[in-house]
């Protein structure tokens, strides 16, 4: 059976964000200009109505209330891309991690290139919180939505910068 999937967009102090949901399960976050965005046509229908947990909990995070999210995600991508993501999530709000920390982490120090690969992946920026991954040396490396957001994301989470 085909998966019904919806879209809505919101607004954030990192411009709007495009929220994706299958059957009802958050399946994507998305910023303008965003590297590995998916065509819109492949986000479904516009149906503001399924989204509004997401909204609040993301109007939340941003207010500085919220430090973790709790919302159903449904991610797509290959078995490593998805150990990866949820590695991710375990890295607390305000600090970072380096590639190697999560390639350690997930028992294969050598696949800090390939651990990098898929935070680039990650499909639901912000909400799995692939802005907190830096290089070993704690410099800022890419980032989907771009290395300025990323560091506006991370200054927001160390308490430098509220909105």
């Amino acid at each position: 059976m085909k998966q019904q999937r919806r879209h809505t967009a919101v607004d954030s102090p990192y411009g709007p964000l495009t929220l994706v949901a299958d059957d009802g399960a958050l399946c994507g976050l998305y910023m303008t200009e965003q590297r590995h965005r998916p065509p819109e046509e492949s986000f479904g229908a516009r149906d503001d109505r399924l989204f509004a947990e997401a909204e609040e909990q993301l109007e939340a995070y941003f207010a500085g209330g919220l430090k973790e999210f709790t919302l159903e995600l449904r991610l797509h991508g290959t078995p490593f891309q998805r150990s990866v993501w949820e590695q991710l999530v375990r890295i607390p709000y305000g600090e970072t991690r380096s590639y190697g920390d999560l390639a350690d982490e997930l028992g294969n120090p050598k696949a800090s290139r390939a651990v990098g690969l898929a935070n680039g992946r990650n499909p639901v920026g912000i909400i799995v919180p692939c802005h907190r991954v830096v290089g070993s040396d704690g410099s800022l490396t890419g980032y989907g939505g771009g290395v300025e957001r990323k560091q506006r994301l991370l200054d927001f989470e160390q308490g430098a910068a509220l909105f």
